[in-house]
This record gives C-alpha cells, sequence and structure tokens, in this order.
C-alpha cells in the first residue's frame, strides 16, 4: 500500500514557531498523520530543491538546510533528527532507470524545510526514514508528471509520499499587495485545482492535459508566478494516476488552499 498527499508546508519555520495563521494547517498535518496507517517510510517531493535531473537524497544521516533568512534565532536551532534510507533512495532510482528516467543520487545533501517543517508536525519523534526528490530545473509540468508516473512501478511496503508545496504561491499577495480582488482569483484557480483533482466523470488523459497546461486555468499565473510550489502536486498525481477520493480546503497565512489525498 502506498498513501499520496499533496500539502501546504507554510511560509518558512513559522508552523513551528506557533504563528497563528498556520494553526488550520498544523492541525490538517496532525490530523492526516494520525488518520493514516504509519508508514515504514516517507518520500518527500519539496519544493525548494530544483536539480537538471530528478535527484534523490540517499545519505544515511541527512543534515537539515536551514533555507530561511529573517527569522527569529530559534528558527535555526530547530531539529529533526530522523534517518535517511539509502535502500529506499536506491529502488527508487531503479524504477526511474526502468522507466528511462535519467537520475541522479546525492548522499551530501541535507533536508530543507520543506520537509523537516510538516514532518516535524507529523511525526515528531523522527523516527521514520525519509528521503527526498528534487523538481527538475526545468519547471516543466509534463516531465514532473512523467516523474511520478516512472515511480509507479515501486515496491515499497507501506510508504507515504509528501508533495510538499503551497496551492498559492503569490509572495506579494501574501503581504497584501496583490490587488483588491486577490482572495476572489485566488480561490478561482483554488476551485479549478479541486475540480480538475477531485472529479471522477473526468477522463485521466483529460485530468493530466489539464495539469500540463495548468496556466490556462483562472488566474494561474496570478496564483503562481512561479510554480515551484504547485509542481509537487504534478509528481503526485502523476503516481497515483487517478481522482484524488480526499481533499480539504484550508486558510493558511490568509490565503485559500487545497490539499489532496489518495491511496495506492
Amino acid at each position: 500500500m502506498m498513501n499520496v498527499v499533496y500539502i501546504a508546508h507554510g511560509g518558512g519555520p513559522m508552523p513551528l514557531l506557533g504563528d497563528p495563521r498556520h494553526g488550520q494547517m498544523v492541525d490538517q498535518l496532525q490530523s492526516l498523520a494520525g488518520s493514516l496507517p504509519r508508514p515504514s517510510a516517507v518520500l518527500v517531493i519539496s519544493a525548494h530543491w530544483e536539480e537538471p535531473v530528478p535527484t534523490l537524497t540517499s545519505g544515511s544521516h541527512p543534515p537539515l538546510i536551514y533555507d530561511y533568512y529573517g527569522f527569529p534565532e530559534p528558527a535555526y536551532r530547530l531539529t529533526y533528527p530522523c534517518p535517511g534510507d539509502p535502500g529506499l533512495a536506491a529502488q527508487m532510482g531503479e524504477a526511474f532507470a526502468r522507466a528511462g528516467v535519467e537520475h541522479r543520487l546525492d548522499g551530501d545533501r541535507g533536508f530543507d524545510h520543506g520537509v523537516f517543517v510538516p514532518l516535524k508536525i507529523m511525526y515528531p519523534d523522527a523516527d521514520i526514514p525519509c528521503v527526498q526528490l528534487s523538481l527538475l530545473a526545468s519547471l516543466d509540468a509534463e516531465d514532473h508528471l512523467a516523474m511520478g508516473e516512472a515511480l509507479q512501478s515501486l515496491e515499497c511496503g507501506n510508504l507515504l509520499v509528501i508533495g510538499s508545496g503551497f496551492s498559492f504561491h503569490n509572495m506579494q499577495a501574501f503581504f497584501g499587495r496583490g490587488g483588491d480582488d486577490a482572495d476572489q482569483r485566488n480561490e478561482l484557480f483554488q476551485v479549478w485545482l479541486e475540480n480538475t483533482l477531485t472529479d471522477p466523470e473526468l477522463a485521466e488523459s483529460a485530468r493530466r492535459d489539464r495539469l500540463v497546461r495548468w496556466d490556462l486555468a483562472p488566474h494561474a499565473r496570478f496564483c503562481h508566478p512561479r510554480e515551484e510550489h504547485l509542481l509537487p502536486l504534478h509528481v503526485c498525481y502523476g503516481l497515483a494516476g487517478q481522482a484524488s477520493p480526499r481533499h480539504e480546503a484550508l486558510e493558511v497565512l490568509g490565503k485559500s488552499v487545497r490539499v489532496f489525498a489518495w491511496e495506492k
């Protein structure tokens, strides 16, 4: 069994520093962890790592990367000493190879905040092995769907796959500079995304095509001036290959966002 989820990971370390604008997100991640079988390992596709080819952390004890700035000093003392999983990284590399996808293993790279922030909320004991998978620097939507599809052959009992991003990611709008109609424009995109991912009547070929051409959705480029926080969703859908039977609407940093889940 494999569970696949696309989540919001919030603004930097703020969910771990008690920021009230992340309350719904923290509650949702804790509830999600409680509703899923305890995973044997976790694979995280984070919005905060881009490489020319799909790249996997393969170290046994990856360090943390504090890839944010301007936060209080405790943000740089956060810990999450979960083990890596070199064996899982190798299995994933084999799945990519079977699909003809060029890839790379990185034994030195650590976990960025798109990994350790949600995992510290979901599994605070830090005792579940984790591997991180990069995005592609090309930010090509179809290639990210293909990454997920390549992993369909992966055989790993009770794996949890997390696409760690944010279904709304306009930094100007987060700081109140998105215009008076920012929330209305965002909601139109969120509804489009929800319909695309959850409509059981939509053929999978049509669903895939809509995700390839996501930038034609209502106000897509307003919600994602740069798409790195959306593309973990493409990897998740490519792996799941079906409509999401479970989704939630949340408010994070004052903006409406969506999360999705699949069981495969």
